[in-house]
């Protein structure tokens, strides 16, 4: 597989040789949790939105959001459009729908049923908080 670094470059995701082969298959909310474990440290980082629904569980820098898991376990992120648009050409994911038919043009979702899954979430949430951030 292969996925895009955040300069442009397709890289390959082969297997470390020192990785564990038989690692326990972890539930999308369980990498989420990991990545709001990760990021929590950051003061610029908040878990949530401040409102019910979505975004509840959403994380934020500002009171802007960058990251959450959907309600169908997708991984969602906020990235530049140029971005979203070479990770989808490499496969690593679809633009995010709301549910209305219309395709979000800097949100990046990644099932945890496809090969996409195994695209670092950590990496692309930190991406997507400095983007965000950014803009800020």
């Amino acid at each position: 597989m292969q996925h895009v670094s955040n300069t442009g470059a397709i890289m390959s995701n082969k297997p470390k040789p020192n990785a564990k082969k038989h690692q326990p298959q972890r539930t999308p909310q369980q990498k989420y949790d990991e990545i709001v474990h990760a990021l929590c440290d950051d003061p610029t980082v908040t878990l949530g939105s401040g409102k019910k629904g979505f975004g509840a569980s959403a994380l934020c820098v500002g009171s802007k959001i960058f990251a959450f898991l959907s309600s169908h376990n997708d991984f969602v992120v906020k990235l530049p459009r140029a971005r979203v648009d070479a990770l989808v050409d490499a496969g690593a994911g679809q633009r995010f729908d709301l549910g209305h038919g219309r395709l979000m043009r800097e949100w990046l979702a990644i099932s945890d049923s496809s090969d996409a899954s195994a695209y670092p979430w950590l990496e692309l949430a930190n991406e997507a908080k400095a983007f965000v951030g950014a803009k800020s």
